[in-house]
């Protein structure tokens, strides 16, 4: 068949970041409206006469020196002499970060930023405009198999590859400029509105996990109050199915629907200016949906994630409500073992663990050696079987014993370990529900009393601690311990 493409977009050079991002912009906007005219002219019964094909942009920069820079940041940094290189799609959602990155690189090598046309193909899935609604039945009738037409998602284009460290690039380049390509930020933005109910523009840059739907209420309930009493930093509640509540203080009011159902991962989001809220996530039980909702989020580059929730006490001197800081991570849950050895360390960073310590004293106002009485640091196990009481405890006592453990889960370390395999600074702060080493269990009416008194506390704390992360440079909160030897420039 024919090939029918626009015209090709040639390689042009950017010293004005804004100007190279605008150019982006064109060629995308003009590749994805290509595809998408001609599959709503196919369902008007107009075949195209050939196989439609467009490309994302192409984004490079060239390095000629080993030379160092003065920059605090921990991005920015071209590594060695050569050409480097990415897609890059939806330019519109990403035009804060790409003109910030482009600046960065600018004034740490100098030279230009270079846009033009890749080689790799827009899938036709990638290429409509989120939420349109394609006349299906009319495609149906034509008989046509549409990737006989149209390019389909590749999953050649869309591993972990930059980000796991395994890409070997060829000498000189093209080195990745970024951790992941446009075919696959296009897979996990249409993941995120599918598992969670809510578009990628609606998400912030400081995301709260958590495994239990009490702290998202209870974050709805603050979240609202915010609104309605006009909090001087926060402009919008949305909730799943992007039903927002605007604060009073720029004129109130309510739009869009909630979600008729509610979606595996519901996510809630109280908005700032320039996407510096805080996005909260019930991800549900087991370090699958952790993984999952990780490896989605990540390609938003936020500046970072913790984890509040439950976990069981390991520590007879332990009481229920008392709460655990990670320090550490036994990993268990073997969903990431193919991504990230188990031999590779999970450090704890320490600028979000003086943060969750903080907020802690903030909101206990217990400072010091009294925080001992309710708070605990350590390490965190994390299983991947929720009834691992059924085993042979003599083994799994064993285990957690020689690890030092003080609490276990089922999401904290999946958070931790691809928070460090996506450079996203992460943290956990859990709370005690049970010790079913020591037959501690919670009793039906002893569930409720902790519920109700520790929850909220809880919470608060962990926004609190998103408040303070959100208070500090770039170059301090973006740990150079999330980067290797040859990392990529792009944050």
């Amino acid at each position: 068949m024919d090939i029918l493409s626009p015209p090709p977009a040639p390689l042009q050079r950017f010293t004005d970041p804004e100007a190279a991002w605008a150019e982006i912009a064109a060629i995308y906007a003009r590749n994805t409206g290509f595809i998408h005219q001609h599959l709503v002219a196919l369902t008007r019964g107009i075949v195209p006469q050939g196989r439609v094909r467009a490309f994302y942009p192409v984004v490079q920069v060239t390095s000629t020196s080993y030379g160092k820079t003065d920059s605090t940041l921990p991005y920015g940094y071209l590594h060695t002499p050569g050409l480097y290189r990415t897609t890059i799609t939806a330019p519109d959602l990403f035009r804060r970060y790409l003109i910030e990155q482009f600046t960065v690189i600018l004034k740490n090598h100098g030279g230009a930023i270079e846009v033009g046309e890749s080689e790799t193909r827009i899938p036709l899935h990638f290429a409509l405009p989120h939420g349109e609604r394609i006349d299906g039945e009319a495609l149906n009738a034509l008989a046509i198999p549409l990737r006989d037409l149209f390019d389909v998602p590749d999953l050649h284009d869309t591993d972990d590859e930059i980000a796991n460290g395994t890409f070997v690039p060829p000498l000189g380049g093209p080195y990745p400029l970024a951790q992941f390509t446009a075919p696959r930020v296009d897979y996990s933005l249409a993941r995120l509105a599918h598992y969670t109910g809510t578009t990628p523009d609606q998400f912030q840059n400081f995301v709260i996990f958590t495994n239990y739907a009490f702290y998202i209420d209870e974050f709805a309930r603050i979240a609202l109050e915010h609104m309605a009493n006009g909090h001087p930093d926060y402009d919008a509640f949305v909730e799943p199915g992007g039903f927002t509540t605007r604060n009073q203080r720029l004129g109130g009011g309510e739009s869009g629907v909630r979600a008729a159902r509610i979606p595996q991962m519901p996510a809630y989001h109280l908005q700032m200016a320039n996407n510096r809220g805080i996005t909260f996530v019930n991800i549900g039980v087991g370090p699958s949906n952790a993984k999952t909702i990780t490896d989605h989020i990540a390609v938003l580059r936020p500046h970072a994630w913790i984890m509040l929730g439950h976990c069981a006490g390991l520590r007879n001197s332990q009481e229920l409500g008392d709460y655990v800081l990670a320090h550490a991570y036994l990993r268990e849950d073997h969903v990431l073992d193919a991504d990230l050895p188990v031999t590779v360390p999970i450090p704890a960073l320490a600028e979000v663990q003086v943060a969750l310590e903080q907020a802690v004293a903030d909101v206990t106002h217990l400072e010091g050696i009294e925080t001992k009485r309710i708070m605990r640091t350590g390490t965190v196990a994390t299983f991947d079987n929720r009834n691992w009481e059924l085993r042979d405890q003599s083994e799994i006592s064993q285990r957690l014993s020689q690890s030092r453990a003080v609490a276990l889960d089922m999401e904290s370390a999946t958070i931790a370990a691809n928070g460090f395999r996506f450079r996203v600074p992460y943290g956990t702060l859990l709370c005690v529900s049970d010790k079913p080493l020591h037959g501690e269990l919670k009793l039906p009416g002893m569930a409720s009393d902790f519920y109700r008194t520790q929850v909220s506390r809880h919470l608060l704390i962990g926004l609190k601690a998103m408040e303070i992360l959100r208070g500090q440079p770039p170059e301090r909160l973006h740990s150079r311990k999330l980067r290797s030897f040859a990392e990529t420039a792009f944050q």
